[in-house]
């Protein structure tokens, strides 16, 4: 059970480092100025949570946290596909955001609640700030969705093209069933059934059209798309340069 623990703590902490570095990617380039600030606290927000994971694995198994970010090949992480995806345009960004802050927030909920004590804080902890994230996308997807009849064709084009990629988040780990026996973590058929709840409404509200329920669910953390490499390359390239240095 204690394997199952890490792989799961392992891809809540990778999903939000990847995700975080991708909205980093924003700085300097959002639509408005007051965009680009608040876009820019949300990446630094979900670079926070990264950590908060990463330090409760370490609780559990004495990994190194700076060593599990930097010094990792792409096939090592297990964070989800949709997180690792180019940025896109505006709308492909805020309607990535959307559909993942749904999936934490439903997901946030129930680990609050988890039997295992150091998972359950951190998701309490994560869970406000959580909270302010998924106003804001909320807010950006109805703004483009009922916005222009290009605003509504770019934010239908990006979720036509995230949604399948979105039910990878539902797809359980190896072990996970052993958690979800123990109280630890929430079911994950119980999670997208809840998302489904929130983002169908929601999404055709705004004006758009859902995809179907796709067949593949993508499953399979360890297989990326090329884009990760690169991601990695990036994001790893001051540290790799000299791995003895100390920060």
């Amino acid at each position: 059970m204690t394997q199952a623990l890490e792989r799961k703590l392992l891809a809540l902490a990778d999903d939000e480092l990847i995700l975080a570095h991708r909205n980093s990617e924003w700085c300097g380039h959002a639509p408005i100025l007051e965009e680009d600030i608040a876009f820019a606290n949300i990446a630094q927000d979900e670079l926070g949570h990264a950590r908060l994971w990463y330090e409760c694995l370490a609780q559990l198994n004495g990994a190194d946290v700076d060593r599990l970010v930097f010094f990792r090949d792409a096939g090592e992480y297990r964070n989800v596909r949709l997180v690792e995806l180019p940025r896109g345009d505006w709308a492909f960004s805020m309607m990535r955001q959307y559909l993942f802050d749904v999936y934490e927030m439903v997901a946030l909920e129930a680990l609050a609640e988890s039997a295992h004590q150091p998972l359950a804080q951190v998701a309490a902890k994560a869970r406000q700030e959580e909270q302010y994230h998924l106003r804001h996308s909320s807010a950006w997807i109805r703004r483009l969705g009922l916005g222009t009849q290009e605003s509504n064709r770019r934010t239908q084009q990006a979720l036509d093209a995230l949604w399948a990629p979105a039910y990878q988040l539902f797809a359980p780990l190896p072990g996970e069933a052993e958690l979800v026996q123990a109280g630890m973590v929430p079911a994950p058929v119980v999670v997208r059934q809840r998302w489904e709840e929130i983002v169908g409404p929601f999404l055709e509200d705004a004006g758009l059209r859902l995809p179907p329920e796709p067949a593949d669910n993508g499953a399979g953390r360890d297989v990326h798309t090329e884009h990760l490499e690169p991601l990695l390359a990036e994001l790893q390239e001051v540290a790799r340069q000299d791995p003895q240095a100390e920060w």
